[in-house]
């Protein structure tokens, strides 16, 4: 493929990220981040400081410390569906009501970039919001847009919560 997949996924936490109630989503990020860039089809994540348990939770979107962000690319769209569907990632994932906010809006966007680009936050979330106005289209999508997701297809949940 002569593209790599970027994708941003985005949530509010219930809680402070040194709160109880969102203690074990936090202690996990390392070993879940980790195995992530251990993945075949791994390109690049967007870090924070490097300290443990913190993941990229110090980069704050419109100032707001709750809310969080994975940035990450990908070979192929396989690859980052085999991560997030065929791995531990996926139990957090199922669980994820349990320490992220119900948004109310699509707060997962994917979209193709050249080898070699590194997306920023402010790129991702302006695919984001293109996504959210235009619907799936070339420019920012969905599990849906991709032709041959089935994991994802299968296991998505309802589309204001997944993606």
């Amino acid at each position: 493929m002569s593209h790599h997949l970027a994708q941003l996924n985005i949530g509010r936490l219930v809680a402070d990220t040194d709160d109880p109630r969102v203690a074990e989503f936090m202690g996990a990020l390392d070993r879940v981040n980790g195995l992530g860039r251990r993945m075949p089809g791994f390109v690049w994540m967007l870090e924070g400081s490097g300290e443990p348990g913190t993941g990229n939770t110090e980069t704050k979107i419109d100032g707001d410390p709750r809310f969080v962000s994975n940035l990450t690319v990908w070979e192929s769209a396989e690859a980052l569906e085999t991560f997030v569907f065929g791995t531990i990632h996926r139990q957090f994932y199922e669980r994820r009501a349990e320490w992220f906010e119900l948004l109310g809006e699509r707060h997962f966007v994917m979209w193709w970039v050249e080898p070699g680009h590194r997306p920023t936050l402010d790129e991702g979330l302006l695919r984001l919001a293109h996504l959210r106005e235009h619907g799936d289209s070339d420019q920012a999508f969905g599990w849906a847009h991709l032709k041959g997701a089935g994991a994802a297809r299968a296991e998505r949940c309802a589309p204001v919560a997944a993606e």
